[in-house]
């Protein structure tokens, strides 16, 4: 079926379906933010170019990761995608508690953020996942700028994972190095696998990753609530962050509370958005593994998932 014939048939869809007796939009745009990561700016794309199709005005605007809860808080910014549960749920929620800013749905998705490596490590490292023997092993992972620590590749500095706090915490024998952004991390590991080279570096899922590197997640203390916040919660009793991050944590879309009032009915389709992890996976390989720039992957997307979005427009499901 051609992208003409879809566009039709949702357009179809959307003037016999009775939840359009909403008000009208405003023609004012939609300002949907946009990260440095594939997966939230092919999303924000799809979201965007499906709300276009409801006669929304949308602008995508470049915008930090963690502030960018205070824009949509303030009005700023009108949505957020992929409120990850370990990178920005603090941040999420503090603005939350602020007021101005809700949880408008959860994605099926669920989520995992924290230290990981490729399977050629453990071979050098057999002790994996196990956190104590990736200690025993850190000098594998040394590099010129750590001396006779591991090096330990973390995310951009944004995205607020406190590893250096987990270093200190758990007495690590790592030195924190943050890449860049996302595709710093993978042509560090693509080049690692090049040399057989063993490397720990932060990875999430849903990712593309695991489909072209399989790995594991390094095993730290398990979550617990207040251990990022309580020294009492955790093996050390004298620091926070002595604990991994939630093995199965949530993915939600926020929305400025003046939302639903302004554009009713892009807000009721962004109440039905909803993204399983391997669609996840999918959006992402799309841009770092196929090499389509963020708005192409999105109408490619768009073309072949109808059957996924158009009871988001049609008000089904």
């Amino acid at each position: 079926m051609n992208s003409m014939l879809t566009r039709m048939i949702a357009t179809t869809a959307l003037c016999a379906a009775p939840t359009l007796s909403l008000a009208a939009d405003s023609p004012d745009p939609i300002v949907i933010p946009t990260h440095n990561w594939s997966s939230q700016i092919v999303m924000s794309h799809v979201v965007g170019q499906l709300m276009e199709r409801l006669g929304a005005n949308v602008e995508f605007v470049s915008t930090d990761s963690q502030a960018v809860y205070e824009a949509v808080r303030l009005g700023d910014a009108t949505l957020e995608v992929e409120v990850w549960e370990g990178a920005f749920g603090p941040a999420f929620e503090a603005a939350r508690a602020k007021g101005g800013i809700h949880e408008v749905a959860a994605h099926d998705a669920v989520t995992r953020e924290d230290w990981w490596y490729p399977e050629w490590t453990k071979a050098a490292c057999p002790g994996l996942p196990d956190w104590k023997a990736l200690n025993e092993c850190a000098a594998l992972f040394a590099t010129p700028e750590t001396g006779e620590k591991g090096r330990f590749l973390g995310g951009p500095v944004d995205w607020l994972k406190h590893d250096q706090e987990r270093v200190d915490a758990l007495g690590l024998n790592f030195v924190v190095v943050n890449a860049g952004s996302a595709a710093a991390l993978w042509a560090e590991l693509e080049a690692a696998e090049k040399r057989n080279q063993p490397i720990v570096l932060f990875n999430w899922t849903p990712n593309f990753v695991e489909a072209v590197w399989p790995g594991e997640f390094v095993e730290f203390p398990s979550y617990a609530e207040g251990c990022k916040t309580d020294p009492a919660v955790g093996p050390n009793p004298d620091m926070t962050y002595d604990c991994g991050n939630p093995a199965d944590g949530y993915l939600k879309i926020a929305a400025w509370d003046g939302m639903q009032e302004k554009w009713p009915r892009a807000y009721a389709m962004l109440g039905r958005v909803n993204f399983t992890n391997p669609q996840i996976a999918e959006l992402a390989k799309m841009v770092d593994v196929d090499g389509l720039d963020p708005e192409e992957a999105a109408m490619e997307w768009i073309d072949a998932n109808e059957n996924v979005w158009a009871p988001w427009l049609a008000g089904e499901g």
